[in-house]
């Protein structure tokens, strides 16, 4: 176990929180550096809705080929249907952050939700 996991271990367990080795993080945890070098992952409970919308977010990237924020218009509305489709604007506040995962506005995104709907 690292130095760091060591020290930061009182303060986890107040928190329920738990440190993972860096090369096993998950989206959602919150790497901690050690003379640079990531030492440490720590998984925050309530990180689990969050961490789903982040797993389908890399989800889609991977289907696509790319950053979501790279991605051609287009590809940006295929990305939130797919999303749409895997139940991710079920999770509370999942527009503002597929919005941010886009670099769009939240208004795009519902734009991209209405006009879906609309074509169906």
């Amino acid at each position: 176990m690292h130095p760091l996991a060591t020290a930061i271990a009182p303060l986890l367990e107040h928190v329920g929180g738990t440190a993972v080795p860096a090369d096993q993080r998950e989206p959602g945890d919150i790497v901690l550096y050690w003379e640079g070098a990531p030492a440490v992952a720590v998984r925050v409970p309530g990180q689990e809705l969050t961490s789903a919308l982040d797993r389908m977010i890399r989800a889609v990237e991977g289907e696509l080929g790319a950053k979501l924020p790279d991605l051609p218009r287009a590809d940006k509305q295929k990305a939130v249907r797919l999303l749409e489709e895997r139940g991710a604007f079920n999770m509370r506040k999942s527009v503002e952050s597929v919005a941010k995962a886009l670099g769009v506005s939240r208004f795009t995104v519902y734009n991209y939700l209405n006009r879906d709907q609309a074509d169906r």
